[in-house]
């Protein structure tokens, strides 16, 4: 492809900020109060009636254009297939959360309703999510552990062991979703920006690590208790190894070779996934054959293999979360809440994108609030999304909801008629579907070179991620995942690549003087540029770097140039000997050295870059102009701008003109509000770009020939004509 090489010229004044407020009239625009928001927000009409009714039940909106004919039967078929799936999901994913297998069938049955009405996404399916059940699980055996007294909490008198582990489930997943309702309320969708696709990759990978070291005691066919907290995976991972000689070898056996054909037949699936109507649904045909060949063989008692057991038929009476709960597990379910909206977000976006409609974050807060509300009131768990799911969803032809009402329907349907059937289903065979479906998770550790190459922050952002959630919890670690990951960006604002810039031979670009060979640098004109937003953090950090780019430190050299004029004044009274001047000039005080220099009285003019006498030592300045390039500077703080004003000030009084170029209008403005500009600081500093400010430089300058500055013929008539032998104005 040929690269763009268009010519344009502009012929145009060359303006200040000042001069081009005076050609061209800024329009005044009244901004709303915050009472005139609030008016807005509470004025009520039928148009915006309408729109809130819309905006609560998005189901109104996708079933006005529902094409019954075209749709309905990708969506039978697609709810079918999703529901197959969603049944043996959810009773791998109850495992993970420590709680007996039927009620992994609520997690698929109950929020879908809810959500079937108010999500905004046609395509994801809600349900368990291992990551969810794992962090639930966790609570779980932290109050209801498997060896020792249960948590002191007056609710559980009276229950069993596994009542109990339900209402900590059910308990926590209602305040997980009191959480999300609130956040969708409060309109805070936006705070799963703060959750970076780094992050997450990082974070899942490391949930599944914990998932796989979880499952392995019913692969192994060992009795571990569960444990929670830092370095729990640590100390499971002992306690496998300490009881490894006891491993059940048909729990084992099994184990592999369902793993084996699940892998195998899912690889095919993706392989040939353009030419088969439906994925190959392996994990019903393994778990229907592992069932028959269980309950044939008499598996539990010949090999002592533990079963699925006694399945839950029906459904029980609604129950009431449990408060004393909510205080012990509140840390828990908020981190939950976060992780299961974000997952589902996520995942809802790319779908949406993929079928061009929108889907609103804070209305599937609201959904997914309600959802998991409803589903804990029937004992379900923490309910969100799969990417597998909803892979097959909507590759089997789901084109709404309508898919996942069925395939709710299909788990209520097992659960009311069909759960004996599952009885007999050894726990391993849940556990190796488990491990299997990881693969997806685990292969992110692929990342990780990626990143090292790409973005070495990017990098550590995952490392420490996966980190943290590996050794300290799923927890912990999404709180150290959010501390490194802003520490990235404070680090990446306080501490900016700052550049000086040139000018590219025959433009009017400026680039990185470091990054070109041909440019063009007029001698006594420095340009820096700082890319970041400017405030308190990294004032210090720019007036470094600026002292650094320019060469010397504008402060000092001002403090010489005052002792300097003292010492040559009181030379030329004759009052006193050199001696006694140096001695008193130690005792001068500081700030009067940092005022500007007064030459009042002077007989003559002074130039700091002559020849001065033997006893005056000041640096010598070469430059004329320093131009400040703000065009990526988003924001000034009240420190930052008091910082400023000092720098600037520190080079005005040494002679140095400084011109502020490109900056945001509203920053201009909020200079004027806080009083920026004085006797010193003049609006006529900033330009609107770059170029304008570098040819006033070199027009004020012209004449200037006594250090050998450059030389240019600018002709002045009521426009700027630039014409000369240097390709620099050649533009």
């Amino acid at each position: 492809m040929a690269t763009l090489r268009k010519q344009y010229a502009v012929s145009r004044y060359v303006y200040s900020e000042d001069s081009f407020g005076e050609d061209y009239e800024k329009v005044y625009r009244v901004r709303k109060t915050t009472l005139d928001h609030v008016k807005e927000y509470l004025t009520c009409d039928s148009k915006r009636a309408k729109n809130a009714v819309l905006s609560l039940l998005p189901i109104i909106g996708w079933m006005r254009i529902y094409r019954v004919r075209e749709w309905l039967l990708g969506d039978v078929v697609s709810g079918i297939s999703t529901g197959l799936i969603a049944i043996m999901q959810g009773l791998a994913f109850s495992l993970l959360a420590s709680l007996p297998p039927s009620y992994g069938l609520y997690t698929a049955f109950f929020p879908m309703l809810t959500y079937f009405f108010l999500g905004t996404s046609r395509h994801i399916s809600v349900g368990s999510f291992p990551v969810l059940s794992l962090m639930v699980g966790a609570v779980v055996t932290r109050l209801v552990p498997d060896e020792g007294p249960p948590a002191n909490i007056t609710g559980f008198e009276g229950l069993t062991q596994d009542q109990q582990r339900v209402l900590v489930a059910s308990s926590v997943t209602f305040l997980m979703g009191i959480f999300q309702l609130a956040m969708g309320v409060l309109q805070v969708g936006f705070i799963v920006v703060y959750l970076s696709d780094t992050l997450v990759s990082g974070f899942t990978t490391a949930a599944a690590v914990h998932i796989l070291v979880s499952q392995l005691k019913f692969v192994l066919g060992l009795t571990v208790p569960g444990i929670s907290g830092p370095l729990s995976i640590i100390y499971t991972l002992e306690k496998i190894f300490v009881q490894i000689t006891s491993t059940n070898i048909c729990d084992l056996v099994m184990s592999i070779l369902i793993m084996a054909m699940v892998f195998i037949v899912k690889e095919l699936n993706d392989i040939y996934k353009a030419k088969l109507p439906v994925p190959i649904p392996i994990e019903v045909i393994m778990t229907v054959i592992a069932c028959g060949v269980s309950y044939g063989f008499n598996f539990e008692k010949r090999y002592d293999v533990e079963i699925v057991g006694k399945m839950v038929s029906g459904y029980e009476p609604p129950m009431a979360p449990n408060v004393e709960v909510f205080q012990e597990s509140a840390v828990e379910a908020f981190p939950i809440a976060i992780v299961g909206f974000a997952v589902a977000f996520s995942v809802a976006k790319v779908y949406s994108i993929k079928h061009d409609y929108t889907i609103d974050g804070n209305q599937e807060l609201i959904a997914f609030g309600i959802s998991n509300i409803f589903g804990a009131s029937f004992r379900s768990f923490a309910a969100s999304t799969a990417l597998s799911r909803t892979a097959v969803q909507e590759s089997s032809g789901g084109k709404t909801q309508i898919a996942g009402l069925i395939s709710a329907m299909m788990a209520m349907i097992v659960t009311v008629a069909l759960g004996f059937l599952l009885e007999p289903l050894p726990r391993s065979v849940l556990g190796a579907l488990v491990i299997v479906n990881l693969k997806g998770m685990l292969m992110q550790f692929r990342e990780i070179p990626y990143l090292w190459r790409r973005d070495k922050t990017e990098c550590l952002v995952w490392l420490g991620t996966c980190l943290g959630a590996i050794l300290l919890g799923l927890d912990l670690g999404l709180v150290v995942g959010l501390g490194v990951e802003l520490l990235t960006v404070v680090f990446r604002s306080q501490f900016p690549r700052c550049s000086v810039l040139a000018n590219i031979n025959g433009t009017d670009l400026y680039r990185d003087r470091k990054d070109y060979l041909h440019i063009f640098e007029p001698k006594g004109v420095k340009i820096f540029r700082i890319p970041s937003p400017i405030f308190f953090a990294n004032i210090e950090f720019f007036r470094d770097k600026l002292v650094e780019a320019v060469g010397f430190n504008p402060l000092r050299v001002l403090r010489k140039r005052n002792k300097a004029l003292r010492k040559i004044k009181k030379q030329l009274q004759g009052s006193r000997d050199l001696v006694c001047q140096t001695t008193e000039e130690s005792y001068m005080n500081m700030e009067e050295l940092d005022q500007p220099t007064d030459l009042k009285g002077f007989p003559f003019q002074m130039d700091w870059n002559a020849e001065l006498p033997s006893n005056v030592d000041v640096p010598r300045v070469d430059l004329h102009s320093l131009i400040l390039d703000f065009s990526a500077v988003s924001f000034l703080d009240i420190s930052a701008m008091k910082g400023l004003k000092m720098a600037l000030k520190e080079f005005i009084r040494i002679d140095v003109d400084v011109y502020i170029v490109a900056c945001d209008v509203y920053i201009v403005e909020k200079l004027h509000m806080c009083m920026f500009f004085d006797d010193e600081i003049l609006t006529s500093m900033f330009f609107p770009t770059l170029h304008d400010a570098m040819l006033h430089v070199l027009e004020k300058h012209k004449d200037d020939t006594k250090n050998g500055w450059v030389m240019l013929e600018v002709r002045k008539l009521k426009q700027v004509e630039l014409t000369s032998p240097y390709p620099f104005f050649n533009s």
